[in-house]
């Protein structure tokens, strides 16, 4: 009898079908989308046990904004869909996030004693620097688009070695 999961087969369709590539996973966008999601989650479910319930909505929406950029720059719809401009988009988001996640933060660190409150608080500070960094390389790529002319669409999701290459040019 053969295994079924020899090494001349590929593994069937499923779950796996759903998940990212490794390239991408490995790039610095999708390192800094896949923790603004994460981090965003981990505020959300903080503001759910806290007393500062009334600040959930803003981490939900940047959970899902991230969510839904990182499965679209790991699935190319930057590239499918030409109409949007997706480097402005995802500038704008990362500024607003950055700026409201700080302010909440500062609210729920002083407003609010109990602990979960805290911990978003906390947590909402190292999402402000998450954001910040990533709105900071977003507008390095919106300059570098706008110089060229916009000519053809940035690359959104650069690996750190194509970053290295293009800096010795």
């Amino acid at each position: 009898m053969e295994d079924p999961e020899s090494e001349g087969t590929a593994p069937p369709p499923g779950l796996s079908s759903l998940l990212p590539p490794r390239e991408f996973l490995r790039s610095r966008k999708g390192q800094l989308l896949l923790a603004e999601s994460v981090l965003s989650f981990i505020i959300f479910i903080c503001y759910i046990a806290s007393l500062a319930a009334s600040f959930m909505m803003a981490p939900l929406l940047e959970f899902l904004l991230a969510l839904f950029l990182f499965f679209a720059y790991a699935s190319k719809l930057n590239e499918k869909f030409k109409g949007v401009h997706w480097p402005l988009a995802d500038f704008v988001r990362c500024v607003t996030a950055a700026i409201i996640f700080f302010a909440i933060s500062i609210a729920a660190v002083s407003k609010y004693g109990d602990g979960a409150s805290k911990a978003a608080g906390v947590f909402g500070f190292a999402a402000t620097i998450v954001f910040a960094i990533d709105f900071y390389i977003t507008f390095n790529d919106l300059v570098t688009f706008l110089k060229q002319g916009g000519s053809d669409s940035p690359e959104g999701h650069k690996t750190e070695d194509e970053d290295s290459d293009s800096d010795s040019d």
